[in-house]
């Protein structure tokens, strides 16, 4: 398929706003595109060229964009920046660019689809000495034979900013019109495959409906909704478990024979950073086939006890001296669910039945891979102490889970509520900034924060505090590598970093197109690519029912202080 046809379908996308003519426009052309194609196609719809399992940087970053485009067009800086300050849209420059292109390039070939995705595809193996060269030069290759509109989508593509507004809901409701599928389907495929691309293809070929759980392939984790307290948690369900929440990593454990696989809760391969759970999930898990799930914590060396998320981030990101790793930060499994054993899929069973049967396969290494704290109650007072009890160990909370509730993968459907002590802190995604002054010029001295809101995301305040001088220049330098915008002093981002926030309250505002703000926004920490990404952010709809939630307190508060 010509590169060009997929560039038309982006421009029709780009000139709607409604969902329903987004989902009919991409379902007519994935109807229509050959089998060969189709996969790559579906990616490159959703923005990718990678699918989500695998999740690898192509390495481009804006800087060395600005300097292939200026390339590819043949001009200096001068004549880049004049239309790049007064569009502040990268792609956009590189269209006007090569559309005013004196020289022509000779023996020019039409850009394909699969020319596209297999140079993109080469650029993240490519390291060490003269890899900024090589790099450059596949994406100029392709943007020399790129017409004006191909120029600005594949430097959009590259960026990871399409500006076309079409969000997984409208990727996965598209494929399900397209082969006459139900949306279910589509999404209980995705859940199992972390691919789209794949799963276009099986609802092509009618084949989503025997599709099964693969050993060694990430599922997509059931997610927990936050509850306002115990007592509401409690009476959420008719028969309640409580388990102990802990400030940990999630870890999705495959077991195949003496083959292990740790997944992260994106989908990432971690089973190299963490060996001990690899010989630990062999000794304990007393089956040969199974799924399961857990909490990994890190362990202080002299006291026994949970350290802070922070110390185990250490583990997931290190590449090298793993055992060094090993020694220094011991690493605690806490197993709490099922998944999947021998032949059998357990997603669709209680969870009394999963927790009974885990119970059954894992003989537990006493301080190294444990069944977590579990009691189940429907009294509050029982419930209370075990809750107070976890606060006291210097854990987070509690985790209330329905007993008689299935597995749903990829969802947050209020199985599961975790229950802390505090207004909740939100996980927002930096999605802008402005250049310091005085002794933070050179760095960004404060940061838009931005919620989700279907396919984008809404700004809800801005952050200048909880950082010392030694943080805002490495958050400088992290974020400097995803700016797709600069305007004047303000910047914005590719959304990709996702920073834990406190505040004071939420309040109504006309400022932000989000129609709320946080008052006096603080970052607790920033959040584990590994373990948090843009598409675990909290919701603007989350912070709507928190804002709700307030008022409620608020006005009691105020009906106690009356009488």
């Amino acid at each position: 398929m010509l590169y060009r046809e997929l560039v038309d379908v982006y421009k029709r996308l780009e000139a709607t706003t409604k969902k329903l003519e987004k989902v009919d426009i991409l379902s007519r052309f994935f109807s229509k595109v050959k089998k060969e194609d189709l996969a790559n196609v579906v990616l490159l719809s959703a923005g990718i060229v990678f699918p989500k399992v695998e999740q690898k940087d192509l390495g481009i970053a804006l800087e060395m964009m600005k300097r292939i485009v200026q390339k590819v067009a043949g001009v200096d800086k001068a004549e880049f920046n004049k239309i790049y300050k007064k569009t502040g849209d990268m792609g956009f420059t590189a269209k006007e660019l090569i559309k005013n292109k004196k020289q022509r390039s000779l023996g020019k070939k039409e850009l394909t689809v699969e020319m596209v995705v297999t140079n993109l595809r080469k650029l993240p193996a490519i390291e060490g000495c003269g890899s900024q060269e090589r790099k450059i030069s596949l994406v100029s290759e392709l943007l020399s034979n790129a017409n004006p509109d191909e120029a600005m989508y594949l430097v959009r593509t590259i960026l990871g900013e399409m500006r076309i507004g079409v969000a997984e809901g409208i990727i996965r409701d598209s494929i399900a019109k397209a082969f006459d599928v139900s949306p279910e389907d589509v999404e209980h495929a995705y859940n199992l495959l972390n691919d789209y691309g794949m799963v276009a293809e099986m609802a092509a070929d009618k084949k989503l409906s025997g599709l099964a759980v693969k050993i060694g392939k990430p599922i997509r984790v059931m997610l927990a909704e936050k509850a306002p307290d115990l007592k509401t948690a409690l009476e959420s369900f008719k028969n309640p478990a409580l388990e102990i929440k802990l400030d940990g990593f999630r870890v999705q454990i495959h077991k195949k024979g003496k083959k292990i696989w740790i997944f992260s809760r994106r989908m990432d391969d971690v089973t190299k950073q963490f060996p001990e759970v690899v010989k630990w999930a062999r000794e304990a898990i007393k089956t040969d086939v199974c799924i399961v799930e857990g909490e990994t914590i890190a362990v202080d060396l002299k006291t026994g006890k949970p350290l802070p998320y922070q110390h185990l981030s250490r583990r997931i990101q290190r590449k090298y001296d793993i055992e060094k790793m090993v020694r220094e930060i011991p690493a605690q499994v806490n197993l709490f669910e099922l998944i999947y054993i021998g032949n059998k899929n357990y997603m669709n069973e209680p969870l009394r039945k999963r927790w009974s049967k885990l119970r059954s396969i894992v003989k537990e290494i006493k301080g190294k891979f444990v069944l977590v704290e579990h009691i189940e109650t429907n009294d509050y007072n029982e419930a209370e102490k075990f809750y107070k009890r976890s606060l006291s160990m210097g854990e987070e909370g509690v985790m209330v889970k329905n007993l008689d509730a299935v597995y749903q993968p990829g969802k947050r459907v209020g199985y599961w509520l975790k229950v802390k002590p505090i207004m909740e802190p939100l996980d927002l995604v930096i999605i802008g900034a402005e250049w310091g002054t005085g002794k933070r010029a050179g760095w960004f001295g404060s940061f838009l924060l931005g919620a989700r809101n279907e396919d984008k995301f809404v700004p809800v305040g801005k952050l200048g505090t909880g950082l010392s001088d030694k943080e805002f220049k490495t958050m400088t330098k992290k974020l400097k590598k995803l700016i797709i915008e600069e305007k004047g002093r303000n910047v914005k981002f590719r959304p990709e970093v996702v920073i834990e926030v406190a505040y004071e309250e939420i309040q109504k505002s006309p400022n932000y197109e989000s129609g709320f703000a946080l008052r006096f926004p603080r970052m607790l920490r920033i959040r584990d690519p590994e373990d948090k990404g843009p598409g675990d952010a909290d919701t603007i709809a989350r912070i709507k029912k928190l804002y709700n939630q307030q008022k409620g307190r608020q006005s009691k508060e105020r009906g106690s202080q009356a009488r």
